[in-house]
């Protein structure tokens, strides 16, 4: 005869990786702020340039930041970015010049 499956106990398993991994998630995202550099930025900036990221549409520019955070992660650091960085600020944010 087969032994019953206890899914109460599968489901809080599963339950319990979900946890884990959210954790770990959350725990490497805020070690990238810092990696970045842009824990120095006020929250409000931080959640705001992220939203303005999310919203963008254009292929061609997030592929541009794609290979920036490609170099990043191969070791090259924020200096991967090069000059071209306050252009792509200035563009994820309406493209107007910057204003303090």
């Amino acid at each position: 005869m087969r032994k019953p499956i206890d899914f109460d106990a599968e489901l809080k398993a599963l339950e319990a990786k979900a946890k884990t991994l959210k954790e770990r998630k959350v725990r490497q995202l805020g070690e990238l702020v810092i990696a970045t550099g842009a824990d120095a930025l006020d929250i409000e900036v931080l959640a705001g340039g992220l939203l303005g990221l999310v919203q963008i549409t254009d292929a061609a520019r997030k592929e541009g930041w794609r290979k920036k955070g490609q170099a990043f992660f191969q070791g090259r650091g924020r200096d991967a970015g090069g000059a071209s960085d306050d252009a792509g600020s200035q563009q994820a944010n309406g493209g107007g010049s910057a204003s303090a």
